[in-house]
């Protein structure tokens, strides 16, 4: 096995990239939209083991934000509240749907498990970052070259799917933590989200475009922890770059919404977000 392939296969700790998918399943079953206001703020969540006691990664709380704002600022508590609506066994259930081989069942990985505590690989978790491109459809990876068509099966509600692309490539959504000149922004269509796991150890961003999906890995092969490089820092700068080189001469669009959905004009709250249309 070459360094290359282990690497691909090497099953890693993958932070925040797994909130797409929590928020997609929440949005299919219409618990959340989009414009649903989510408390960001202090949580002590019983378990068996004890208290779960989520932290944001900048330790501090936002309030009250919609969705759009929790996934595209990957802000922790939320995306925790959103896992005990859909439970750790369903969100178990819809990684496996996305080909994502988790060694243990939902229970082991309890409420964590909004935070990336399982361990996939840089390859799985690229193909199901596919499929959220392909509108929910999954398919098996194949080696190219082959003449082998794929065979998509449906892994999530593609009205889901395309609203949470939709978040994913929005800029300003992502400032609150991000900053409005990230390197996640490109000057053509894309939807991005990073990941740091816990020590350091592993950081990521994975999307897409209209065309190409690229997973991006960053860290020591050995497990050690990295100092102060995160997803931003560390993979985000990687994938900028190959998706720079990818459509140098290449266009990229944002897809057309899928049937069943809506887009209508929401107004929040005094002192919460700016009022806007939502999908």
């Amino acid at each position: 096995m070459t360094v290359r392939r282990a690497t691909l296969l090497a099953a890693r700790q993958p932070g925040s990239t797994l909130k797409p998918f929590l928020y997609a399943q929440a949005i299919a079953e219409q618990r959340l939209t989009a414009a649903s206001l989510v408390d960001d703020s202090s949580a002590q969540i019983a378990t068996s083991g004890g208290l779960y006691i989520p932290q944001n990664y900048d330790r501090q709380f936002k309030g009250w934000v919609s969705v759009r704002t929790a996934l595209a600022a990957s802000l922790n508590v939320p995306a925790v509240r959103t896992l005990v609506m859909v439970t750790p066994d369903a969100f178990h259930h819809q990684l496996g749907e996305l080909g994502l081989p988790l060694r243990e069942n939902g229970d082991y990985f309890g409420y964590s498990l909004a935070l990336g505590s399982a361990e996939v690989p840089l390859l799985h978790l690229t193909n199901a970052f596919r499929s959220l491109a392909n509108g929910g459809r999954f398919s098996p990876v194949v080696v190219l070259p082959t003449r082998a068509r794929p065979a998509f099966t449906p892994a999530l509600d593609a009205r889901a799917a395309f609203i949470v692309g939709d978040i994913l490539s929005d800029g300003n959504a992502r400032a609150r933590t991000f900053g409005t000149d990230s390197v996640l922004a490109t000057r053509f269509w894309t939807a991005v989200k990073t990941g740091t796991s816990k020590d350091l150890r592993d950081n990521w961003a994975l999307g897409y475009s209209a065309r190409y999906t690229v997973g991006v890995w960053v860290g020591n092969t050995s497990g050690a922890p990295m100092w102060d490089v995160s997803g931003t820092s560390g993979a985000a700068p990687v994938w900028a770059a190959v998706m720079q080189f990818l459509h140098q001469h290449e266009p990229s669009r944002p897809p057309a919404p899928p049937a069943g959905l809506q887009h209508t004009h929401v107004q929040f709250g005094p002192g919460l977000e700016a009022a806007r249309d939502e999908w």
